[in-house]
């Protein structure tokens, strides 16, 4: 189970840094010269190299994957693979706009995406800024005792970094790539034009799927906003039944180790700083009920496939969207 220091509830005090709102993307939108049309009628860049899409990579999931994003049905991580996430979030679609619910990727859905969210460009090209590149990249001890030792737990690299800011996988953002100097600002890449990482609306209502290891969230009328790929739970350490609601929000949140009767992570109690690469990946939605919450994840291709501790696991860019999108003390999380 885990627990989070919270702000001023029970016993607990909370460790929330102030977000700063990043800065304008420094990016080129790509000419009509550039872009070259895909038989689905998306853009993409003409300098995309063919040899990033080989083996079970193509072009046509990763333009479903980025699509997704945009309609608020989130694929996790954006790889230009199938696996269960992506056909997840594809029956998603297909369920909210009335369609056959199969997964399966066909033109009439891509067709239907397309409609949806429009038609800009799926790759574009964007500018390493100073931000990207200055902050303090380190690699992530595995051992949560040298994690507690330091003051954050930042990226690893600036292509980490690059790589979540856009909802990617690295190895997709290293094959679009392939002579990129990620750290070095100025540098101009290809990076996937995902969706914005904001829900449009309130959220009332969060319904937790665990079998379809899903969220959704609804507003007040009952409208879905949003679904996620979740990891939720085990059978070692399940996620809660019923009905709770969200109590409090930190989206720059640590992590406290209680060890108490848990036979994981050690006897010493810890307390982890924030960061994308701590356990909760530094954001986390508080359900109420000591130690359980809807959190981000130190490694996004994880979600839906590994286990948690009893918590909901999310990427951090859908952890953090759901977080701006709930309100304490009113919407409603329900597990089934």
């Amino acid at each position: 189970m885990l627990s989070i220091i919270r702000p001023a509830l029970l016993a607990c005090s909370v460790s929330l840094l102030t977000l700063t709102a990043p800065a304008a993307a420094q990016d080129r939108p790509a000419s009509s010269q550039d872009q070259e049309e895909s038989s689905t009628g998306a853009s993409f860049e003409a300098g995309v190299p063919d040899a990033a899409f080989t083996g079970e990579r193509s072009r046509r999931m990763m333009t479903a994957q980025i699509l997704l994003d945009r309609a608020g049905h989130s694929p996790g991580v954006i790889d230009g693979y199938g696996g269960g996430n992506t056909s997840r979030a594809l029956r998603s679609f297909e369920k909210a706009e009335g369609l056959d619910t199969d997964g399966e990727l066909d033109d009439e859905l891509l067709s239907a995406l397309r409609e949806q969210v429009g038609s800009d460009p799926l790759v574009r090209r964007y500018t390493v800024t100073q931000e990207d590149v200055s902050g303090s990249f380190r690699s992530v001890p595995s051992d949560m005792a040298a994690m507690a030792d330091r003051d954050s737990i930042g990226y690893s690299s600036a292509s980490e970094l690059l790589a979540e800011k856009f909802h990617m996988s690295e190895g997709l953002l290293a094959a679009l790539n392939p002579d990129a100097d990620f750290g070095s600002a100025g540098s101009e890449i290809l990076v996937v034009q995902a969706g914005s990482a904001q829900i449009k609306g309130t959220v009332a209502r969060i319904a937790i799927d665990k079998s379809a290891s899903e969220v959704r969230a609804y507003d007040a009328s009952d409208t879905l906003l949003a679904t996620f790929p979740a990891t939720v739970g085990s059978s070692e350490f399940p996620s809660p039944s019923g009905t709770m609601e969200v109590n409090a929000i930190a989206m720059e949140a640590n992590y406290t180790f209680a060890p108490g009767s848990q036979d994981w992570g050690g006897d010493e109690a810890l307390v982890i700083p924030p960061g994308p690469n701590n356990p909760i990946g530094g954001v986390w939605i508080d359900l109420g009920k000591d130690g359980y919450g809807i959190h981000g994840t130190s490694d996004p291709s994880s979600i839906a496939k590994n286990a948690s501790h009893g918590c909901v696991r999310l990427t951090n860019w859908d952890a953090r969207a759901l977080a701006r999108a709930v309100e304490s003390g009113s919407t409603k999380v329900a597990f089934n």
